[in-house]
């Protein structure tokens, strides 16, 4: 666990031989990335957060999402940008869904990212933006009309950093590196893309999976299904420096757009309140979460008190996934009650 106070700065690491510069992955962290690309393109009137997908780029005649059978999703002409920031877009997200068993496909009844990578034997295939998104088009999967309720959709975020490179014409890694990591001297932060990035930099903690009572090494992986929505690659020193930065517009966008981050509403489910890649959690703050096998952290900035948490586990309970969090919620609130930083 790494605080960042106005006073000082405090760490400490349990079970682990680990430091504020030991790198991880932090999973669903990320978004907070993509969210910041998009409101920094939306800052700069290079687009409109609230337009629609199939909307014109401003001062071009290309689309947002392009006019091809892998994006012919349902809904399409009805979601905006903000919604997918949101996760109220009702994109079906294959990353934490099964495929309906009636789905007319050999994947069928199962992960498509399992599929690809276990019964075709492709561990290492580099997923793309395309293709993901593809399988929701084929299938015209859906969970609701866009607007209409929330649900979490790491494939919405699929869509997101796709629309980073369409309006940026860089890549998705390249555009956050460039205008938001190398800006805040974030230097430990990586975001691989290709299926065979699957090595950590040194020095790393190794990943734990605990599921059904028996745990297992899962340190390495494949991150391409995960660019823009999960597949980031930091240290809870660049990350508590990221959360800093970020909420408190600091880190490249004017306080208008990180207040709109900070709006927060409720989701009706495990997620709580959750505004533009954005989660809050009292006593703690702004920030988001992120859970992928071997790891959990939680990321939070308290804008009242310039207080930082970034809290890592480098076992991720499988089988009681939101029991870890609130924990570490609990050990987070506890840390900053002992040390008086309320």
């Amino acid at each position: 666990m790494l605080i960042l106070s106005p006073n000082s700065n405090y760490f400490v690491s349990t079970g682990m031989n680990a430091t504020a510069d030991t790198h991880f992955r932090a999973a669903s962290t990320t978004k907070t990335f993509t969210g910041a690309a998009i409101l920094l393109l939306h800052q700069e009137g290079k687009l409109r957060i609230d337009d629609k997908i199939t909307d014109n780029i401003p001062g071009t005649e290309i689309p947002y999402v392009p006019n091809s059978a892998d994006y012919a999703i349902p809904y399409k002409n009805e979601i905006t940008i903000r919604q997918l920031l949101g996760h109220r877009a009702g994109v079906f997200d294959i990353s934490n869904n099964i495929i309906p068993a009636d789905v007319s496909a050999p994947y069928a009844n199962q992960s498509y990212i399992s599929y690809v990578k276990e019964e075709l034997g492709q561990p290492q295939h580099t997923f793309t933006f395309d293709e993901l998104v593809g399988v929701v088009a084929s299938n015209q999967l859906s969970f609701f009309p866009p607007g209409t309720s929330y649900q979490y959709s790491n494939t919405g975020c699929s869509i997101l950093g796709k629309i980073v490179e369409r309006v940026s014409g860089m890549s998705y890694a390249s555009f956050v590196e460039q205008y938001l990591l190398a800006p805040n001297g974030l230097s430990d932060t990586s975001l691989p893309a290709q299926g065979d990035e699957q090595q950590l930099p040194m020095p790393y903690m190794d990943g734990y999976l605990l599921i059904q009572g028996e745990s297992c090494e899962s340190t390495m992986d494949n991150m391409s299904p995960h660019v823009a929505e999960g597949n980031v690659i930091t240290t809870p020193n660049n990350l508590a420096m990221w959360a800093k930065l970020l909420y408190s517009a600091n880190a490249g966008l004017n306080q208008t757009c990180v207040d709109q981050m900070k709006d927060v509403k409720p989701t009706g489910e495990e997620h709580g309140v959750y505004g533009l890649c954005t989660t809050y959690t009292e006593g703690l703050g702004y920030g988001h979460n992120g859970a992928h096998i071997g790891y959990m952290t939680v990321m939070r900035y308290d804008p009242t008190t310039d207080v930082t948490v970034v809290i890592v586990s480098s076992l991720l309970t499988a089988d009681d996934l939101y029991g870890e969090m609130d924990l570490m919620y609990d050990i987070g609130r506890s840390a900053k009650q002992i040390l008086n930083l309320r």
